[in-house]
């Protein structure tokens, strides 16, 4: 008769012999980026547990083909580490909704006391137009760009990445709720207010069916880094930026609304915090050691596919920056500003702009 053999039993607990603080009390498993750990850091890194870092088991959840709860094969780009990224903006669960229920606060304030003062009622005529028809059709954007990253991040490798890319998410969402109630709330003061000129505008308005297109290609990528590139890298610059800082914050006071430029204000600061992550992780994989030559050439590839689709997108809205009586900026001022933006932004990336 033969030995029974038996396999080798494997423990669920973390099974690196070697890591950080392996000869401390403190119990960290990873690297701070500083000299310290920041909060951010200790309620962040490896919450996501990585098979490949410490523990002995393969992932704690699997799907019924076997594959693990997180792959790297969600995305066609590579890196040699992925949990080398930390966001910039440093942002966790409780950091991110403090941050967020300040921004309402203030929008909120800000509605309510111009429509006490009756501000509405002074808008320009053509204006009222604008705001009814395009910055109606605007939430739209900003709803898709937000459930698209909403799908993205489920993808990420890290929970770092994760956070990164929901917080995005919950900007975006909550950027087209303000719109919608902001426009509802000013449309009780201002007659004849149509509410649904917005979503129509946005499917059935000839010079919305770029932007559309951008969006509903950016939300059809199966590959999630794909999508948060494509948002913050390509759209935002060329075309989020363009509408709302090169036309709806530089025309609304000479058409006499003080109110929109606040409300859309607070969008101009989160796109900051989200192009400072997104830089920091594509900087990390356009430089990695082993994969830097891969991922370049893969984001120039997605560079020639976004940069077409969001040129289309705004070239079609710039017949909106000839509708308001007054007409502060031309387009052609917005869009070398877009241009110049991206091209910095690529700059740091190492990446150059494809060629109209």
């Amino acid at each position: 008769m033969t030995a029974t053999q038996t396999a080798p039993v494997k423990s669920g607990a973390a099974g690196s012999a070697v890591f950080a603080d392996s000869d401390s009390r403190k119990y960290r498993y990873f690297e701070p980026r500083g000299k310290r750990a920041t909060h951010y850091e200790d309620v962040t890194v490896d919450v996501q547990p990585d098979p490949e870092r410490y523990l002995l088991q393969d992932w704690i959840i699997s799907f019924p083909n076997g594959r693990g709860a997180y792959s790297k094969d969600n995305t066609a780009a590579l890196s040699s580490n992925w949990h080398l990224f930390r966001a910039p903006d440093q942002e966790w669960e409780r950091t991110h909704y403090q941050r967020q229920s300040k921004i309402e606060a203030m929008v909120q304030a800000v509605i309510a006391n111009g429509r006490k003062s009756g501000a509405p009622l002074h808008f320009d005529k053509a204006w009222v137009k604008v705001l009814q028809n395009h910055l109606g059709a605007w939430k739209h954007a900003e709803f898709g760009l937000g459930t698209s990253l909403m799908q993205a991040q489920r993808y990420g490798y890290t929970q770092m990445i994760n956070n990164a890319t929901l917080t995005n998410s919950s900007y975006k969402l909550r950027l087209a709720q303000d719109i919608t109630l902001y426009l509802a709330e000013i449309g009780m003061d201002i007659g004849a207010f149509d509410d649904e000129a917005g979503k129509r505008t946005w499917l059935e308005d000839v010079n919305w069916q770029g932007t559309r297109e951008a969006v509903e290609s950016i939300m059809g990528s199966e590959d999630y880094l794909e999508q948060y590139f494509a948002i913050n890298i390509v759209f935002e610059p060329l075309v989020g930026e363009l509408f709302r800082s090169g036309f709806l914050m530089q025309v609304a006071s000479p058409n006499g609304d003080f109110i929109t430029p606040p409300v859309i204000s607070a969008a101009e600061a989160d796109y900051e915090r989200n192009l400072a992550n997104a830089i920091d992780l594509f900087h990390l994989l356009a430089h990695d050691p082993e994969h830097g030559a891969h991922n370049k050439r893969l984001f120039q590839s997605w560079l020639h596919k976004h940069v077409a689709l969001a040129n289309k997108a705004s070239a079609g809205l710039q017949p909106i920056w000839s509708q308001p009586h007054s007409k502060p900026v031309q387009y052609s001022d917005a869009r070398a500003q877009s241009v110049e933006r991206i091209g910095k932004i690529l700059g740091e990336l190492g990446l150059d702009l494809p060629k109209e």
